[in-house]
């Protein structure tokens, strides 16, 4: 199974930029879809963006069109999320995970990282 471990996460001004790196060690990260996730305080985890193995799919979430792109980088076992235009309702803890197909839902992802905290301020 992969280790996945987070970084990246902070604390920026509204409308300012984070990009997320979550690194792959144990089975090369080109064995699966990737995938992000983040919790809110008080609130449930949700999916954010998604990527196949050969990043060719992407599933974003409507709350994130437009402002966050994900991407992989499989020589580096590596996966991004680059956040642009940030907005405080963006606060929470992100997650990067991994499964064996292109989906959406937690249930779908068997590896998870332990999570990095963003905080965006009005």
């Amino acid at each position: 199974q992969v280790q996945l471990g987070e970084s990246g996460g902070g604390l920026v001004q509204a409308g300012g930029s984070l990009r997320l790196s979550c690194a792959a060690s144990g089975r090369t990260v080109s064995s699966y879809a990737m995938g992000w996730f983040r919790r809110a305080l008080g609130k449930e985890r949700e999916f954010v963006a998604a990527v196949d193995r050969w990043s060719t799919r992407r599933y974003l979430a409507d709350a994130v069109k437009g402002r966050f792109t994900i991407s992989r980088d499989n020589a580096e076992n590596t996966l991004y999320l680059q956040m642009n235009d940030l907005k405080p309702e963006d606060t929470a803890v992100y997650y990067c995970a991994a499964g064996p197909y292109l989906a959406t839902k937690e249930a779908d992802f068997v590896s998870w990282g332990q999570g990095t905290q963003v905080i965006v301020s009005s």
